[in-house]
């Protein structure tokens, strides 16, 4: 009985370790029939002590599997825990389950809502998705709670990227037209000629894990491969045979198109009239990524006039789609129902990827695929909250200025303080310009946990160096600063005088500052957008700006000029709480003394 006693362990909530709440270790002297487990009650009712839950001692962890999971999978959590294979649950019947299981196992199908934490009453510890997507998942409330969210994103590699190529290859020579044709009783084979690929230019992109296999297959098939992905490192390309140029060169260039970026902000209906217009006239167009990537009625008009040759489609804006979609029912669109993932081995393989990091997480390993931050002291977060959104807003200005397709490698960041370095913990601040240079155009959640790993994974390289000043070490930091090397910049004057893109803030009154553009010294809150100028220090200058941007109705929360000399070069930053429309960026833009200006999003 000792020797079991002694296997079982408690769940400590610690003030030191981000990670604690997910360690297992022997910790009240109760009868050696029971064991301990105390869980940070995150409701609204538990939110800063811990809960106590006993639980007879042979007792495991359990684990519900909401979705089919292969078999393979379900044996690697059945040696740890005790597993409960419940599928299609209604809302109503997941809330009523979820307070008995320690860990969730879902899909795409079952939604993980703020409804479901709060029914946990605090005992669900991690949240695993099968396959990449969380778009099912509540992680605000996930994070709230206390629960860890991981997923599985390298086993569906190979099979989203066959299923890229065979659907670049069926639209190519008509495949799917054809068939349908032939099983109609029609015999058209002057209808369905096809295009050869030998020869062809194929523009990747996104140049990650999937695209990079397409990229290698295509490679394979004859094709000449360019690729966009300002993150993707240029000697990895070239080993591969494939060429980094910029997006419009990409969609400029290529006779085929296939899409392998993540669905963000800055990538919503990055395929729009505009962009189609910038294409070769009989393009063809693959998507296995995201659906939202596309305008699907910008698609359909290109279709129509022929801009767009053809297109092959596994994902979609909205999933199924309407029965009566005009992209769907195109005669010249070919379309699957989201299977870029749905082989055999990709499933046993995703099974037995998520069942291995959720395991790992119930026993207190750190997850390298966690996509939600883990809980931080509260004291910590509270003295760096400031700074730690200096520090992600430095890391997104920042890379918003890296032009061409060299991509960000090497990334360097100063800390300047009064106190010893043993007093000043960075790893957050540095997850944060991590979360900050990464997020933008990935669908990688950065967090604590995992922005080391994922930095790693990207090639991206971020060393840091502190300076320590004199005075006293009440505040934790004098400023920040984060300098990109060996890049272009959309805006030269970003360039300090060792060739590197730099920006330096901080943090004043608790709202965090931007201070230094390249050389410039400037002064701007990094509330909502920025321009940034640079100019012929002369008199008039910021009037005129500030005319053209009242006449938009844009609203100037902020403007500061910093200059060499005087009647020399400036540097002016304006802060926006509006998005100028590119009409008022291009009035800006004309004005003789203004030299180049850029507009960055925060």
């Amino acid at each position: 009985m000792a020797a079991a006693s002694a296997s079982l362990t408690s769940l400590l909530i610690s003030k030191t370790s981000p990670w604690s709440n997910l360690s297992w270790k022997n910790q009240l002297p109760l009868p050696s029939a029971f064991a301990t487990i105390s869980l940070c009650g995150r409701g609204s009712n538990h939110r800063h002590s811990p809960r106590l839950v006993v639980f007879a001692m042979d007792d495991k962890p359990t684990v519900l599997v909401a979705e089919k999971l292969g078999e393979a999978g379900i044996n690697i959590l059945k040696d740890f825990a005790n597993v409960d294979c419940s599928y299609n649950l209604s809302p109503e019947e997941l809330c009523t389950k979820i307070s008995l299981c320690d860990a969730l196992i879902v899909r795409s199908g079952t939604k993980v809502t703020r409804e479901v934490f709060e029914s946990s009453a605090g005992r669900l510890k991690v949240v695993g998705r099968a396959g990449v997507g969380i778009d099912n998942v509540d992680l605000a409330a996930a994070t709230e709670h206390g629960c860890l969210v991981v997923n599985a994103p390298t086993a569906n590699t190979v099979a989203a990227a066959e299923h890229g190529i065979a659907l670049l290859t069926a639209m190519a020579r008509n495949v799917a037209q054809a068939d349908a044709s032939v099983k109609a009783g029609k015999w058209q084979r002057s209808k369905y000629v096809g295009v050869s690929l030998v020869g062809k230019t194929l523009a990747v992109m996104g140049f990650g894990k999937v695209g990079s296999e397409v990229a290698r297959r295509a490679r394979g098939l004859g094709m000449h491969v360019i690729a966009y992905d300002p993150y993707a490192a240029a000697d990895r390309a070239r080993a591969m045979g494939v060429d980094l140029v910029s997006f419009d060169e990409a969609i400029a260039t290529a006779d085929f198109i296939s899409l392998h970026m993540p669905l963000t902000p800055a990538t919503s209906k990055i395929l729009n009239d505009e962009n189609f217009a910038k294409m070769k006239k009989g393009v063809r167009i693959v998507n296995v990524a995201r659906g939202g990537v596309i305008d699907d009625d910008a698609l359909v008009k290109a279709l129509d006039a022929g801009i767009v040759a053809q297109a092959a489609l596994d994902v979609f804006t909205e999933e199924p789609p309407s029965k009566d979609s005009k992209l769907v029912q195109h005669e010249n669109v070919t379309v699957t129902p989201h299977l870029g993932a749905s082989t055999m081995e990709a499933q046993e393989e995703v099974a037995i990827e998520i069942a291995e990091v959720v395991v790992g997480a119930l026993k207190g390993e750190l997850a390298a695929t966690a996509v939600n931050a883990p809980m931080v002291p509260a004291e910590v977060l509270t003295e760096l909250k400031p700074f730690v959104v200096l520090a992600e807003k430095l890391g997104r200005l920042a890379v918003q200025l890296v032009a061409g397709g060299s991509g960000v490698k090497n990334v360097k960041v100063t800390y300047a303080s009064s106190r010893a370095p043993d007093d000043l913990d960075t790893r957050v601040l540095r997850a944060m310009i991590t979360k900050g240079l990464i997020e933008p155009i990935s669908n990688v959640f950065v967090n604590l946990v995992n922005a080391d790993f994922t930095a790693k994974q990207r090639g991206l390289r971020i060393t840091e160096e502190r300076i320590l000043l004199d005075g006293s070490p009440e505040n934790p930091l004098e400023f920040i600063q984060v300098q990109i090397a060996n890049v272009e910049s959309k805006f030269a004057s970003a360039i300090s005088e060792p060739g590197e893109i730099k920006m330096e803030g901080r943090v004043k009154d608790g709202i965090p500052h931007l201070t230094k553009v390249g050389s410039f010294e400037v002064d701007v809150s990094l509330e909502g957008n920025i321009i940034l100028c640079r100019q012929v220090d002369q008199p008039g200058l910021i009037g005129k700006v500030g005319s053209i941007l009242g006449e938009e109705n844009v609203n100037v929360s902020f403007m500061s000029v910093g200059r060499v000399a005087q009647r020399k070069h400036a540097v002016m930053a304006i802060g926006v709480d509006e998005p100028p429309r590119k009409e008022s960026l291009k009035r800006i833009g004309e004005i003789p003394a203004i030299e180049e200006f850029v507009y960055l999003k925060l």
